[in-house]
């Protein structure tokens, strides 16, 4: 017949508490270790991690102080050859000048001794616009001699016809040019009217006015061919800064474009490098995390293993994503539930080698009272073994864990001293207990464990009824 199940609360001998007492420190000791081992492998990566930031700084300053040197050489560049056409330019208005000076000098009739030292000062100035050499106020200077030497001539030769000088001063004006005469429309119309003056005192009686206004209208002439060279030398310079200004625009938006592609590089840089710690940091406990949660569900305890699983995900799936700050904060929340599940962990290796210690104490027990062992499982946190007499009755034994206590539970079926329902005055199961209660002392005579009171549903107690196990919640107690 089948009986309500027979249970004792089992605690250990101080000598196996000592032995576990010794195998806990060794665990925690291993802990530690393994914590300082992963703390040193999170430096050297950190450490790794610092060096080649620092490569990449590095490089990323060679790289910026190249393109500044680039700019820089490009900078001097453009400004040499800014200058260089500038003096070009100047070098160009300066030759056309000295040009129309030649043509001056070319219809004055004087002395060929002052004529002569006025063209050799003359090949000298051509020869330094030739090299652009800034000539300052030479060639006006030369102009003037030109100009004066020119009159004291036409006061020597009274007999030239005026028609021929006004013919002449008219063909400079028309050479002086059509750009001219917009650059220096003032002095053009001048040179207009003083001509126009000149032309009226040609004739009869004109003489002495002519001579006198000839002066005035050559002046006029060289003075606005001056004006005009100067206006398109200024036109020539306001472009070129323009052009510059222009440049150093682009130059400026260049920059600020560089800038910002600097900051988001930065930007990139930085969330990159937060990545990597995470994954660094992950891969220093990934294994471990993975046989945390395997270890958790082998030793019956899903809930850990759940969380574990989860911790994880939440570093894998930003890590993926990219999120970096997220991923960083999962990370170091990982690894501070690793360190708990670990010692939680140890606690219930520690609760399931008791459990298999006492198994074999147990199994020992029943074979020297003759019992045979039909097998034995390891479900939920539980073992469950199966015993069988001679006489065919089998005990089926669970041991289990009820809080900090380790609980023994029979379910005893074919004895003949087992009864299906209690009997309201005392069950009667005096041979069942005996034999168990020899089992019971052999454990405790070999193996360091000590079985409490067996108790069962209806069992007649002089003290206070021991403790049932969760498993037995709702039994009766009779005294």
């Amino acid at each position: 017949m089948s009986g309500s199940p027979k249970y004792s609360t089992v605690t250990v001998s101080p000598a196996y508490a000592r032995q576990e007492a010794e195998r806990r420190r060794a665990r925690e000791a291993a802990r530690r270790r393994q914590e300082a081992q992963r703390a040193r492998e999170r430096a050297e990566r950190a450490a790794r991690r610092a060096r080649e930031a620092a490569a990449r700084r590095e490089r990323a300053r060679a790289e910026a102080e190249r393109r500044e040197a680039e700019l820089v050489a490009r900078r001097a560049a453009r400004q040499e050859a800014q200058a260089a056409r500038a003096r070009q330019e100047q070098a160009g208005a300066d030759t056309r000048r000295l040009a129309e000076v030649g043509e001056l000098l070319g219809g004055v009739h004087a002395p060929d001794s002052e004529v002569r030292l006025l063209q050799q000062e003359l090949d000298r100035l051509q020869h330094r616009a030739g090299r652009a050499e800034d000539l300052g106020g030479a060639i006006e200077e030369l102009r003037g001699r030109v100009v004066l030497l020119g009159r004291e001539g036409a006061d020597g030769d009274r007999g030239a016809g005026h028609g021929s000088v006004l013919a002449g001063l008219e063909e400079r004006l028309a050479r002086i040019g059509q750009q001219a005469r917009e650059q220096d429309q003032q002095g053009y119309r001048t040179c207009v009217e003083l001509l126009g003056e000149l032309r009226a005192t040609s004739g009869p009686g004109g003489e002495t006015r002519f001579r006198a206004m000839l002066g005035a209208v050559e002046h006029a002439l060289a003075r606005h061919a001056a004006t005009a060279g100067e206006r398109a030398a200024q036109e020539v310079r306001r472009a070129e800064r323009e052009r510059e200004a222009a440049r150093r625009a682009e130059e400026a938006a260049a920059e600020r474009e560089a800038e910002r592609q600097a900051a988001e590089e930065a930007e990139r840089e930085r969330v990159a490098a937060v990545l990597a710690e995470a994954a660094d940091r992950l891969g220093v406990v990934r294994q471990s995390v993975r046989e945390a949660a395997a270890e958790a569900l082998e030793l019956a305890d899903p809930e850990l293993a759940e969380r574990i699983e989860a911790a994880l995900a939440a570093v894998t799936d930003p890590l993926a994503a990219g999120a970096a700050a997220d991923a960083l904060t999962a990370v170091a929340a990982l690894e501070e539930l690793l360190v708990g599940a670990e010692a939680r962990l140890d606690e219930l290796q520690l609760a399931h080698t008791r459990r298999m210690d006492l198994a074999q104490a147990l199994q020992d027990a029943m074979l020297g009272e003759g019992f045979s062992f039909t097998g034995g499982t390891d479900q939920e946190g539980r073992l469950l073994l199966s015993f069988e007499r001679p006489s065919g009755a089998t005990y089926r034994t669970t041991i289990g864990t009820d809080g900090e206590d380790t609980v023994l539970l029979y379910q005893v079926d074919g004895e003949p001293d087992v009864v299906l329902r209690p009997d309201p005055d005392g069950a009667a199961c005096d041979r069942t207990e005996d034999l168990l209660e020899r089992v019971h002392d052999a454990i405790v005579d070999r193996d360091g464990f000590v079985p409490g009171e067996l108790a069962w549903e209806g069992k007649r107690s002089a003290g206070p009824p021991p403790k049932p196990p969760a498993a037995a919640k709702g039994w009766t107690w009779t005294r």
